[in-house]
């Protein structure tokens, strides 16, 4: 999505920057792993399939990506490069193309140093603010393998209900509808996040 490519976040544990060709080689490694293509229903990549996929997703309208760094090291090292910092990624499809205010949320923490430090939790609150602020979205679901108890948990403390269940997939479906007490609530969650510009050498 262009919209959000000149576009940083940044939160107390993570920084959420625009993918970029800069990140693929980091994201490639990564989806090397069994176990994150199982828990992100995923096929390996070729490194060229890759870079082609990164640049799609910078041009589609209907999907918006971020690549999550840890805040403390690219704080720590500035001008490093950010391929050093990155923990995972978030994403929000925009699947429903009868329902604008639809967005399915994905987020994921590849770097294993990085689990359970509460960074996917900021990452989708982060990425939550922004699709309803800028995106007009008022509805999130998030689609989650049976087995993943982990993001299970983290969802349906972000206030997620479960509303389907897929046994051929094997999948829970969880549902937030943005009431105007979960919009404020949302808004809280994320008043300490800073939008600043994101280009070379940021």
């Amino acid at each position: 999505m262009r919209l959000n490519q000149n576009t940083l976040l940044l939160g107390k544990k993570v920084v959420l920057v625009p993918y970029t060709a800069e990140h693929v080689p980091r994201y490639h490694e990564w989806m090397k792993s069994e176990e994150l293509q199982r828990l992100t229903a995923s096929e390996p990549l070729t490194l060229e399939q890759e870079y082609a996929m990164q640049r799609s997703w910078r041009e589609d309208s209907d999907k918006c990506t971020f690549i999550v760094l840890d805040a403390e090291r690219w704080q720590a090292r500035p001008g490093a490069a950010e391929e050093s910092c990155m923990a995972g990624d978030v994403n929000l499809f925009l699947t429903d193309p009868g329902d604008p205010s639809l967005g399915e949320v994905e987020v994921m923490i590849a770097e294993p140093g990085c689990r359970g430090r509460g960074f996917g939790t900021e990452a989708a609150l982060m990425m939550m603010s922004y699709g309803v602020t800028k995106l007009g979205l008022t509805k999130f679901e998030a689609k989650i393998g049976q087995e993943n108890e982990p993001s299970l948990r983290m969802f349906r403390k972000l206030h997620f209900e479960q509303v389907a269940v897929s046994s051929v997939f094997q999948e829970v479906t969880l549902r937030l509808t943005m009431s105007e007490p979960e919009r404020r609530w949302l808004l809280e969650q994320t008043s300490h996040v800073e939008e600043k510009p994101y280009g070379a050498g940021s």
